[in-house]
């Protein structure tokens, strides 16, 4: 073997050896925000959202990750579609412009503005929470992070679940503060196949 292919083979293992980041769509029938409030210093109310699109990368040799995700705010749902004799349904309430007001703001986001990972998953994750026209920033606490095929479809994945907690007034959504409480509690599992 000539010097000149020794020298070319040993600067391409090492540039080989690099991981690039890998890029996955989210799974819409995997992937749901849920959501928990107090309400009259009682009970946790539950709900949930059913639509949602997004996309989120890894890099596991840098150790770096994005996480973008699109939600429909008019898909919320708390298992009350119904009126039942009520002038609405709680869901109904929900989608008013006391709450998430889904006819002038019908989407809410969350993009990353960093990742850190614990050992070689995930760990947190810094971003962003767009909501009723309002910014700020959510960290999400990254849970049972995995990759792999899929068993059945055979196709490269990664999924997890990932929570983190915030003030629904600091999005201007103040109806019914302190009975039902300012603190919201979020939950995500998030699932996505690969590019």
């Amino acid at each position: 073997m000539s010097r000149l292919t020794v020298a070319l083979l040993a600067v391409a293992l090492p540039l080989s050896a690099v991981a690039a980041p890998e890029n996955y769509t989210i799974d819409p029938f995997h992937t749901f925000p849920n959501f928990e409030v107090n309400h009259l210093g009682m009970s946790n109310m539950r709900g949930q959202f059913t639509k949602t699109t997004g996309k989120f990368s890894i890099d596991r040799a840098a150790k770096t990750g994005t996480l973008e995700i699109t939600v429909q705010t008019a898909s919320v749902t708390t298992g009350d579609p119904d009126k039942a004799g009520r002038p609405r349904s709680r869901d109904e309430h929900l989608r008013s412009p006391d709450f998430f007001n889904v006819a002038e703001f019908p989407t809410m986001t969350y993009k990353s503005t960093g990742v850190t990972f614990s050992g070689d998953n995930p760990g947190t994750i810094d971003g962003n929470l767009t909501l009723l026209g309002a910014t700020k920033p959510l960290t999400l606490h990254v849970e049972n992070w995995k990759c792999g095929p899929n068993p059945a479809s055979k196709k490269e994945m990664c999924g997890g679940n990932a929570s983190g907690t915030l003030k629904r007034a600091d999005f201007g959504m103040k109806f019914g503060v302190p009975m039902l409480s300012d603190e919201l509690k979020l939950w995500i599992e998030i699932e996505g196949y690969k590019d």
